[in-house]
């Protein structure tokens, strides 16, 4: 579904909703950076913007019978997509709770799609995030095709725009290649 230009769609997930954040300047960083890397097409999708309310719906996702208006814009939005990255703060040494909300919401939208997890913060630059992210990624059947680190991010935010230092731009092009293999071998399950 994901495919409207013959290409895959990579959803650049941001998921930091606080006013002041640096998620988005990221997450259009990333975006930036797969749109030049060439293998997908690219759309953010902004968790602030989302602005899902706390999981609502008296099913479990696997069922996919959704009552409410916002989970089935939420499925629809999700489902298009054939691979992720989520750009993702750390808050005290884990992910977002809107990250969390947002995932719990689906579940058949998610699997059998690589993921690259871009994690930021301070000097762990997001780490401890993305390692407790991992077990939901998992069981929700999604494959990690990369991690991205962006220690101290703050210093590289000028005037809203995110300026990655060379290793970070590199491990982004790299986690984006092992993606679009990673995608091209999931795509058959």
């Amino acid at each position: 579904m994901g495919k409207a230009h013959g290409m895959p769609l990579l959803q650049v997930i941001v998921a930091s909703t606080r006013p002041g954040r640096v998620g988005r300047s990221v997450g259009d960083w990333f975006a930036s950076e797969a749109n030049t890397h060439g293998a997908f097409d690219v759309e953010v999708v902004d968790l602030a913007e989302v602005n899902l309310p706390f999981l609502d719906e008296a099913k479990h996702p696997r069922f996919a019978d959704y009552a409410h208006d916002h989970t089935i814009r939420w499925s629809e939005t999700i489902g298009r997509g054939d691979a992720y990255a989520f750009v993702m703060p750390e808050y005290n040494h884990g992910y977002t709770a809107p990250l969390k909300n947002a995932v719990d919401f689906l579940w058949n939208e998610w699997n059998d799609k690589p993921a690259i997890l871009v994690g930021y913060g301070g000097v762990s630059g997001g780490m401890r995030a993305m390692q407790s992210f991992k077990p939901v990624l998992e069981a929700i059947r999604v494959h990690l095709a990369g991690e991205v680190p962006i220690p101290f991010v703050h210093h590289h935010v000028n005037e809203g725009v995110f300026q990655p230092p060379s290793p970070v731009a590199d491990g982004a092009r790299a986690a984006l290649h092992a993606a679009a293999r990673l995608q091209q071998a999931l795509e058959s399950l």
